[in-house]
């Protein structure tokens, strides 16, 4: 009889051990939390960058196809793209002697100063002045 109370006692886990248990897990689960917190706002942010350096490629081409003149100095536009609102900031130059304009996009998320994609490029625009 004696026997069969100690392999009793020595069945399952003490409180201690599995407090330890716990703990271990707790600080594990705190550690991935945080790593996949950290990868999601990454994540956003590369979504973000990726928009708005479509949005610029597209403006682009739209001046490059767009059937008026295009006009120097600074313009600054107010576009949806991605179910998302973007501010473009545009400076159109002519360069002297090469026929070409010089463009500078400022891509940036609506009511936010911090630029996404910014990009200088030069057309080759064949309009009439």
């Amino acid at each position: 009889r004696q026997r069969l109370v100690a392999m009793n006692a020595e069945k399952g886990f003490t409180l201690l051990e599995i407090m330890v248990a716990l703990a271990v897990f707790a600080t594990l689960s705190t550690a991935v939390m945080s790593a996949s917190s950290y990868v999601l706002g990454q994540s956003a942010r590369v979504e973000s960058r990726l928009f708005a350096a479509w949005l610029a490629d597209n403006h682009l081409s739209d001046l490059q196809l767009r059937p008026q003149p295009l006009a120097e100095g600074q313009t600054v536009l107010n576009l949806t793209f991605a179910q998302r609102d973007w501010r473009v900031q545009q400076r159109l130059a002519r360069e002297p002697g090469t026929g070409l304009w010089r463009v500078e996009l400022e891509v940036s998320p609506a009511g936010s100063a911090q630029v996404m994609q910014s990009r200088v490029h030069w057309l080759a625009v064949h309009h009439a002045p």
